[in-house]
C-alpha cells in the first residue's frame, strides 16, 4: 500500500500528520481518479478576462484607483475637487443629463437657452418642451454673443435654468458666462454652461465660471471619443438619466468606461501642460489665414470682432455655397466643415449665423476652419492655394474673388 499527501489549510490539523499533510491511503482507483483530475486541469484555459485583469493590475494598479486618478486629472483642468466630476459617455449625455436632471427635479418651469446653442442642448430642450416646460431662446447680437441684459430681461420667478454655451463651436465667439451666471443664481435659477469647445483652447476655472454645471468631452481634447463629464458644483440635485447601479454618485448608473476615463484623463493633463503654446500657435495660424483671406474681394469673416477661440475661423465665399468649397477642398486634401462638424452635411443654413442676422445665402456659402496640433504655416497656404484654383473656375462675372 503507497500513500499521497495532499497539502491542506492550517484548519485542518486535526485530519493531517504532524507534517500538515492529509494522509489517504493510496489505491489504484485513487491513482486513477488523479491522473485524470491531472490531465483535465492541464487541458484547462484561464479565461481571457482573468489573465487581463491579473496583467493590467499588475502594471498600474487596480481599476478603482486609476479611474480615480483620472478623475482628479479632469479636475484639475477646470479647477475642481474630484468628487465634482461625472463621468458620461460624451458631451450630449451630460448636457441631457443637466437640462433633464434638472427639469424633471423642478417638475416644471421656465428653461432659457441661447440661440446658438449645439444641438446637444437644443434637442433635450425640445423634449422638455413636448413634456410641458416653457423654453425661450435667448437672442445674440451681430457679434454672435449674448448680452448680460438679454438674459435679466427674462429672468423671473418661474425660470428654473439657463444654459449658455462658453464658446460656440461655429464661430469660436465667447460668452461672458460668469456675468450672466451671477444674474442667474440671483433670480434663484441653475446656471448651465457647455465648455466643450473651450476646454484645452482656453484657461478654464469652473469657479469663476459662476456655474452649477459645466459640460466637458475628451475628443475636443485629443482624447477617446465616447466618455465626457458634467461638473457639478454639489448644491444641485439632479435626478439620475440612467438609473443602475449607483455609480458616478448615484447620477449615472453603469459600469464605468475605465478605458476612455484612462484616456480622458492623459488627455486633461496634457492639456494643460501644453495649453500657452497651443493656444499661441493656433491662433498665430488662424491670424495669418484670416489676413490673407481679407485681401480677397468676396470674403465674410464671421465673428472676427468678438472675443474668440484661438483656432477657430469661420467664413464665407461669395458665389460660392458652403458645400461645394467643402467638397472642393476635400478632394485636394483639406478638411473643412459647413459648420458644426456633428452637421457638416446639413443643407440647412447654421442657426447660428442666422441668429446673428447674416443674410441666409451668405450663410449657405459659410465654412469653417479649425487649426489643432497637426497644423503648420504650409497647410494655410495650401489651403488659400487650394481656394484660389477652385475661384479660378467661377463662371465670369460671378461676383467673388
Amino acid at each position: 500500500i503507497g500513500f499521497v499527501g495532499l497539502i491542506v489549510p492550517h484548519a485542518a490539523r486535526a485530519l493531517t500528520g504532524p507534517d500538515h499533510r492529509w494522509v489517504l491511503p493510496y489505491s489504484a482507483a485513487l491513482g486513477a481518479l488523479l491522473l485524470v483530475a491531472a490531465d483535465v486541469v492541464g487541458r484547462m484555459v484561464a479565461r481571457p478576462g482573468e489573465v487581463q485583469v491579473g496583467i493590467v493590475t499588475a502594471l498600474i494598479g487596480a481599476p478603482f484607483f486609476i479611474v480615480l486618478v483620472r478623475r482628479r486629472q479632469v479636475a484639475s483642468l477646470v479647477n475642481v475637487h474630484a468628487r465634482q466630476v461625472i463621468f458620461t459617455s460624451g458631451g450630449t449625455e451630460a448636457n441631457n443629463l443637466a437640462l433633464s436632471g434638472v427639469a424633471r427635479r423642478r417638475g416644471a418651469g421656465r428653461i432659457l437657452v441661447s440661440s446658438i446653442e449645439h444641438s446637444a442642448v437644443l434637442g433635450p430642450a425640445r423634449e422638455l418642451a413636448a413634456q410641458g416646460f416653457v423654453i425661450e431662446e435667448i437672442p445674440v447680437n451681430a457679434k454672435g454673443r449674448i448680452t448680460p441684459g438679454a438674459v435679466e430681461s427674462r429672468l423671473d420667478r418661474d425660470v428654473i435654468l439657463v444654459s449658455v454655451m462658453l464658446a460656440n463651436n461655429e464661430t469660436g465667439a465667447l460668452q461672458d458666462v460668469a456675468e450672466i451666471a451671477r444674474s442667474v443664481r440671483a433670480a434663484g435659477a441653475i446656471m448651465h454652461t457647455d465648455a466643450v469647445q473651450a476646454a484645452g483652447k482656453i484657461p478654464l476655472d469652473f469657479g469663476t465660471t459662476c456655474a452649477h454645471l459645466m459640460t466637458l468631452s475628451a475628443h475636443k481634447l485629443y482624447g477617446p471619443k465616447g466618455i465626457g463629464a458634467l461638473i457639478t458644483d454639489g448644491s444641485i440635485d439632479l435626478l439620475p438619466e440612467i438609473s443602475g447601479g449607483g455609480q458616478e454618485a448615484g447620477l449615472r448608473g453603469g459600469t464605468e468606461n475605465v478605458a476612455g476615463i484612462v484616456g480622458f484623463g492623459a488627455a486633461a493633463k496634457l492639456a494643460g501642460d501644453a495649453f500657452a503654446e497651443r493656444s499661441r500657435r493656433t491662433q498665430s495660424l488662424r491670424d495669418r489665414l484670416e489676413a490673407a483671406l481679407l485681401i480677397r474681394p468676396g470674403i465674410t469673416i464671421f465673428g472676427r470682432d468678438a472675443e474668440r477661440l484661438p483656432n477657430t475661423c469661420q467664413f464665407s465665399v461669395a458665389a460660392m455655397d458652403g458645400e461645394s468649397v467643402q467638397m472642393g477642398l476635400d478632394r485636394q486634401g483639406i478638411a473643412v466643415s459647413t459648420g458644426s462638424a456633428c452637421h457638416s452635411k446639413s443643407a440647412e443654413p447654421s442657426h447660428v449665423l442666422m441668429a446673428m442676422g447674416v443674410d441666409p445665402s451668405t450663410a449657405r456659402g459659410a465654412v469653417r476652419v479649425s487649426f489643432g496640433d497637426g497644423n503648420s504655416e504650409a497647410d494655410v497656404e495650401a489651403l488659400l492655394a487650394a481656394l484660389d484654383r477652385m475661384r479660378s473656375v467661377l463662371p465670369t462675372g460671378a461676383v467673388g474673388w
